[in-house]
């Protein structure tokens, strides 16, 4: 039973990421006075995958020395988060330097 609301918590994230996601566009079209500019998004989706990692190996070490209240899935989807992100993240930057690269081989 703990693996479904697991389950369903990991989905509400999922959601939920999917929703900001989807408002990044947005943002991101129509300039204002003080808007992020593409460097501090990155370096905070940097900064939000550290937090990431560092949360998943907390819980990590707390199960370890047997900390009460940790549980194992817990630990686990933490891990899975961790790993997730990391991934995405450098997916994100292949493509960036694959535009750079792009960009730098245009005749000019």
């Amino acid at each position: 039973m703990s693996q479904g609301v697991e389950f369903n918590r990991l989905m509400l994230d999922m959601r939920s990421m999917q929703m900001d996601a989807m408002a990044m566009p947005k943002a991101i079209s129509t300039p204002e006075i003080g808007a992020s500019s593409f460097a501090d998004m990155l370096g905070q989706a940097v900064n939000k995958v550290n937090d990431t990692q560092q949360a998943s190996n907390q819980l990590s070490n707390a199960f370890e020395i047997g900390k009460s209240g940790v549980d194992l899935t817990d630990v686990m989807i933490s891990s899975q988060k961790a790993s997730v992100s990391f991934q995405a993240l450098t997916q994100v930057r292949n493509k960036l330097v694959q535009a750079y690269q792009d960009i730098m081989q245009m005749p000019v």
